[in-house]
Protein backbone atom coordinates (compact mmCIF):
# COMPACT_ATOMS: atom_id res chain seq x y z
CA UNK A 1 0.00 0.00 0.00
CA UNK A 2 1.22 3.17 -1.12
CA UNK A 3 2.47 5.79 1.72
CA UNK A 4 -0.32 8.46 2.63
CA UNK A 5 1.64 11.64 2.05
CA UNK A 6 -0.94 14.34 2.48
CA UNK A 7 -1.15 13.14 5.94
CA UNK A 8 2.69 13.50 6.63
CA UNK A 9 3.14 16.34 4.52
CA UNK A 10 0.90 18.00 7.27
CA UNK A 11 2.72 16.63 10.35
CA UNK A 12 6.18 17.60 9.08
CA UNK A 13 4.78 20.99 9.08
CA UNK A 14 3.53 21.11 12.46
CA UNK A 15 7.00 19.33 13.42
CA UNK A 16 8.69 22.10 11.66
CA UNK A 17 6.37 24.97 13.39
CA UNK A 18 7.89 23.57 16.81
CA UNK A 19 11.74 23.92 15.89
CA UNK A 20 12.42 27.67 17.00
CA UNK A 21 15.88 27.87 15.52
CA UNK A 22 14.88 26.75 11.69
CA UNK A 23 11.32 28.93 12.20
CA UNK A 24 13.60 31.73 13.20
CA UNK A 25 15.92 31.14 10.16
CA UNK A 26 12.84 30.80 7.95
CA UNK A 27 11.91 33.94 8.76
CA UNK A 28 15.34 35.84 8.51
CA UNK A 29 15.77 33.99 5.00
CA UNK A 30 12.28 35.63 3.85
CA UNK A 31 13.16 38.64 5.02
CA UNK A 32 16.60 39.19 3.18
CA UNK A 33 14.74 37.80 0.01
CA UNK A 34 11.87 40.06 0.16
CA UNK A 35 13.98 43.44 0.96
CA UNK A 36 16.36 41.81 -1.49
CA UNK A 37 13.35 41.58 -4.24
CA UNK A 38 11.90 44.84 -3.37
CA UNK A 39 15.40 46.99 -3.15
CA UNK A 40 14.66 48.97 -6.25
CA UNK A 41 11.63 50.14 -5.10
CA UNK A 42 13.46 50.73 -1.14
CA UNK A 43 16.49 53.09 -1.96
CA UNK A 44 16.38 56.57 -3.84
CA UNK A 45 20.11 55.64 -5.37
CA UNK A 46 21.19 53.96 -7.81
CA UNK A 47 23.41 50.76 -7.56
CA UNK A 48 26.00 51.76 -10.27
CA UNK A 49 25.23 55.49 -9.32
CA UNK A 50 29.11 57.08 -8.57
CA UNK A 51 29.30 60.19 -7.01
CA UNK A 52 33.43 60.65 -6.64
CA UNK A 53 33.22 63.75 -4.18
CA UNK A 54 30.97 61.38 -1.61
CA UNK A 55 33.09 58.43 -1.33
CA UNK A 56 34.03 56.34 1.51
CA UNK A 57 31.54 58.30 3.62
CA UNK A 58 30.72 56.67 6.81
CA UNK A 59 26.95 55.68 7.66
CA UNK A 60 24.82 58.85 7.50
CA UNK A 61 21.23 60.04 7.27
CA UNK A 62 21.42 60.13 3.58
CA UNK A 63 23.32 57.15 3.06
CA UNK A 64 22.23 54.33 5.95
CA UNK A 65 25.12 52.30 5.50
CA UNK A 66 27.46 54.47 4.04
CA UNK A 67 29.35 54.72 0.67
CA UNK A 68 31.99 52.75 -0.65
CA UNK A 69 35.18 53.64 -2.82
CA UNK A 70 33.30 55.14 -5.94
CA UNK A 71 30.65 57.08 -4.02
CA UNK A 72 28.08 54.24 -4.68
CA UNK A 73 25.42 53.88 -1.75
CA UNK A 74 26.44 50.45 0.12
CA UNK A 75 22.77 49.45 0.83
CA UNK A 76 21.37 49.87 -2.76
CA UNK A 77 24.39 47.71 -3.83
CA UNK A 78 23.64 45.12 -0.84
CA UNK A 79 20.15 44.78 -1.91
CA UNK A 80 21.27 44.41 -5.66
CA UNK A 81 24.20 42.61 -4.43
CA UNK A 82 21.86 40.32 -1.92
CA UNK A 83 19.03 39.65 -5.23
CA UNK A 84 22.28 38.35 -7.20
CA UNK A 85 23.98 36.12 -5.05
CA UNK A 86 20.52 34.62 -3.69
CA UNK A 87 19.46 33.73 -7.30
CA UNK A 88 22.53 32.05 -7.99
CA UNK A 89 22.13 30.01 -5.11
CA UNK A 90 18.87 29.25 -5.31
CA UNK A 91 18.77 28.36 -8.78
CA UNK A 92 21.91 25.87 -8.38
CA UNK A 93 20.46 24.62 -5.44
CA UNK A 94 17.43 23.61 -7.72
CA UNK A 95 19.35 23.10 -11.04
CA UNK A 96 21.46 20.78 -9.20
CA UNK A 97 18.61 18.65 -7.47
CA UNK A 98 16.63 17.97 -10.61
CA UNK A 99 19.93 17.04 -12.25
CA UNK A 100 20.27 14.63 -9.34
CA UNK A 101 17.09 13.28 -8.94
CA UNK A 102 16.70 12.57 -12.59
CA UNK A 103 19.85 10.56 -12.76
CA UNK A 104 19.54 9.10 -9.08
CA UNK A 105 16.02 8.30 -9.94
CA UNK A 106 16.76 6.72 -13.68
CA UNK A 107 19.49 4.54 -11.77
CA UNK A 108 17.45 3.59 -9.39
CA UNK A 109 14.25 2.54 -10.98
CA UNK A 110 15.63 0.53 -13.68
CA UNK A 111 19.20 -1.09 -12.27
CA UNK A 112 21.23 -3.12 -14.02
CA UNK A 113 23.17 -1.73 -16.94
CA UNK A 114 21.93 1.78 -16.53
CA UNK A 115 22.71 1.59 -13.15
CA UNK A 116 25.58 0.89 -13.59
CA UNK A 117 26.67 3.35 -16.65
CA UNK A 118 25.32 6.62 -14.03
CA UNK A 119 26.37 5.11 -11.04
CA UNK A 120 29.76 4.98 -12.71
CA UNK A 121 30.15 8.80 -14.58
CA UNK A 122 28.92 9.78 -11.12
CA UNK A 123 31.83 8.62 -9.19
CA UNK A 124 33.87 9.69 -12.28
CA UNK A 125 32.56 13.50 -10.81
CA UNK A 126 32.82 12.86 -7.59
CA UNK A 127 36.32 11.86 -7.76
CA UNK A 128 37.27 15.21 -10.10
CA UNK A 129 38.67 17.56 -7.96
CA UNK A 130 36.02 20.34 -8.02
CA UNK A 131 37.85 23.37 -6.43
CA UNK A 132 40.44 23.52 -9.27
CA UNK A 133 37.94 23.02 -12.20
CA UNK A 134 35.30 25.63 -10.60
CA UNK A 135 38.30 27.94 -10.07
CA UNK A 136 39.47 27.00 -14.37
CA UNK A 137 35.93 27.30 -15.36
CA UNK A 138 35.22 30.83 -13.22
CA UNK A 139 38.58 32.29 -14.69
CA UNK A 140 37.61 31.01 -18.75
CA UNK A 141 34.05 32.57 -18.87
CA UNK A 142 33.00 36.12 -18.52
CA UNK A 143 31.60 35.95 -14.89
CA UNK A 144 27.69 36.01 -15.97
CA UNK A 145 25.19 35.29 -13.42
CA UNK A 146 24.10 32.06 -15.79
CA UNK A 147 27.94 30.93 -15.85
CA UNK A 148 27.86 30.58 -12.29
CA UNK A 149 25.36 28.85 -11.75
CA UNK A 150 26.04 26.78 -14.47
CA UNK A 151 29.21 25.67 -12.92
CA UNK A 152 28.32 25.26 -9.39
CA UNK A 153 25.52 23.02 -11.09
CA UNK A 154 28.35 20.84 -12.88
CA UNK A 155 29.36 19.83 -9.35
CA UNK A 156 26.52 20.03 -7.17
CA UNK A 157 24.13 17.10 -8.04
CA UNK A 158 26.41 14.06 -7.44
CA UNK A 159 25.73 13.19 -3.84
CA UNK A 160 21.68 13.89 -4.34
CA UNK A 161 22.05 11.66 -7.02
CA UNK A 162 22.91 8.61 -4.93
CA UNK A 163 20.72 9.64 -2.16
CA UNK A 164 17.70 8.96 -4.80
CA UNK A 165 19.19 5.96 -6.17
CA UNK A 166 20.04 4.32 -2.99
CA UNK A 167 15.90 5.42 -1.94
CA UNK A 168 14.45 3.70 -5.36
CA UNK A 169 16.11 1.09 -5.03
CA UNK A 170 14.12 0.40 -1.93
CA UNK A 171 10.93 1.49 -2.78
CA UNK A 172 10.61 -0.20 -6.29
CA UNK A 173 10.70 -3.31 -4.38
CA UNK A 174 7.62 -2.03 -2.30
CA UNK A 175 3.85 -3.65 -2.81
CA UNK A 176 2.49 -0.24 -4.59
CA UNK A 177 4.99 -0.18 -7.01
CA UNK A 178 4.37 -4.23 -8.58
CA UNK A 179 0.75 -3.17 -7.81
CA UNK A 180 1.24 -0.16 -10.09
CA UNK A 181 3.26 -2.35 -13.02
CA UNK A 182 0.60 -5.02 -12.86
CA UNK A 183 -2.02 -2.46 -14.15
CA UNK A 184 -0.05 -1.29 -17.05
CA UNK A 185 1.03 2.24 -15.44
CA UNK A 186 3.72 3.58 -17.76
CA UNK A 187 7.22 3.74 -15.90
CA UNK A 188 7.06 7.93 -16.07
CA UNK A 189 4.40 7.91 -13.75
CA UNK A 190 5.03 5.51 -11.39
CA UNK A 191 8.67 7.44 -10.90
CA UNK A 192 6.82 10.64 -10.81
CA UNK A 193 3.64 9.92 -8.94
CA UNK A 194 4.53 6.51 -7.00
CA UNK A 195 7.87 6.90 -6.38
CA UNK A 196 9.44 10.31 -6.35
CA UNK A 197 7.06 11.90 -3.91
CA UNK A 198 8.02 9.22 -0.63
CA UNK A 199 11.43 10.13 -1.58
CA UNK A 200 10.78 14.14 -0.83
CA UNK A 201 12.13 14.40 3.10
CA UNK A 202 16.04 13.74 1.42
CA UNK A 203 15.90 15.74 -1.47
CA UNK A 204 14.59 18.66 0.58
CA UNK A 205 16.88 18.44 3.17
CA UNK A 206 19.75 18.01 1.18
CA UNK A 207 19.14 20.77 -1.76
CA UNK A 208 18.29 23.08 1.45
CA UNK A 209 21.50 22.67 2.67
CA UNK A 210 23.01 22.91 -1.10
CA UNK A 211 21.88 25.93 -1.20
CA UNK A 212 23.76 27.69 1.33
CA UNK A 213 27.14 25.79 -0.12
CA UNK A 214 25.73 27.67 -3.58
CA UNK A 215 25.59 31.26 -2.07
CA UNK A 216 28.99 30.25 -0.04
CA UNK A 217 30.65 29.37 -3.86
CA UNK A 218 29.61 32.15 -5.26
CA UNK A 219 30.48 34.81 -2.83
CA UNK A 220 34.23 32.87 -2.67
CA UNK A 221 34.11 32.96 -6.33
CA UNK A 222 33.24 36.69 -6.68
CA UNK A 223 36.16 37.38 -3.65
CA UNK A 224 38.51 35.86 -5.87
CA UNK A 225 37.66 38.24 -8.74
CA UNK A 226 36.22 34.67 -10.95
CA UNK A 227 32.45 35.37 -10.18
CA UNK A 228 30.14 37.89 -10.87
CA UNK A 229 31.55 40.81 -12.06
CA UNK A 230 31.50 44.47 -11.73
CA UNK A 231 29.64 46.63 -11.91
CA UNK A 232 27.04 44.34 -11.17
CA UNK A 233 27.50 43.96 -7.50
CA UNK A 234 27.37 40.22 -5.16
CA UNK A 235 28.26 40.15 -1.70
CA UNK A 236 31.54 38.42 -2.75
CA UNK A 237 32.87 40.90 -4.87
CA UNK A 238 31.63 43.92 -2.43
CA UNK A 239 34.19 41.98 -0.14
CA UNK A 240 36.74 42.06 -2.58
CA UNK A 241 36.52 45.94 -2.94
CA UNK A 242 36.33 46.31 0.52
CA UNK A 243 39.89 44.65 1.61
CA UNK A 244 41.61 47.64 0.21
CA UNK A 245 39.75 50.18 2.54
CA UNK A 246 39.61 47.81 5.87
CA UNK A 247 40.99 50.59 8.24
CA UNK A 248 39.44 53.93 6.74
CA UNK A 249 35.80 52.22 5.87
CA UNK A 250 35.71 48.67 7.64
CA UNK A 251 31.65 49.37 6.95
CA UNK A 252 32.27 48.05 3.30
CA UNK A 253 33.26 44.56 4.49
CA UNK A 254 31.41 44.15 7.51
CA UNK A 255 28.16 44.44 5.97
CA UNK A 256 28.49 41.94 3.18
CA UNK A 257 30.11 40.12 5.67
CA UNK A 258 27.23 39.63 8.17
CA UNK A 259 24.93 39.30 5.27
CA UNK A 260 26.87 36.15 4.24
CA UNK A 261 27.13 34.97 7.74
CA UNK A 262 23.52 35.28 8.84
CA UNK A 263 22.40 33.55 5.45
CA UNK A 264 24.38 30.64 5.82
CA UNK A 265 23.83 30.66 9.63
CA UNK A 266 20.16 30.57 8.66
CA UNK A 267 20.12 27.70 5.81
CA UNK A 268 22.17 25.35 7.95
CA UNK A 269 19.45 25.92 11.27
CA UNK A 270 16.62 25.42 8.81
CA UNK A 271 18.22 22.62 7.11
CA UNK A 272 18.55 21.14 10.88
CA UNK A 273 14.78 21.64 11.35
CA UNK A 274 13.75 20.06 8.23
CA UNK A 275 15.66 17.05 9.11
CA UNK A 276 14.20 16.79 12.61
CA UNK A 277 10.50 17.97 10.99
CA UNK A 278 10.83 14.98 8.45
CA UNK A 279 12.12 12.31 10.27
CA UNK A 280 9.25 10.86 12.63
CA UNK A 281 12.00 9.05 14.28
CA UNK A 282 12.69 11.96 15.75
CA UNK A 283 11.22 13.93 18.86
CA UNK A 284 11.05 17.86 18.71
Amino acid sequence: MEPSRNRSGVTAWQRLRRHRLAMISLSVLVIIALVSLLGPWLSPHGYSLVHLQQNLQPPSASHWLGTDELGRDVLTRLLQGGRVSLFVGLSAALLSALAGILIGAVSGYFGGFVDTLLMRFTDLMLSIPSLPLLLILSRLGKGTVWEIVGILVIFGWMSLARIVRGSFLSLREMEFVDSARVVGIPHWRIILRHILPNTMAPIIVYATLNLGYAILAESSLSYLGLGIQPPLPSWGNMLLNAQHYLKVAPWLAVFPGLLIFVSLLSVNFLGDGLRDALDPRLKI
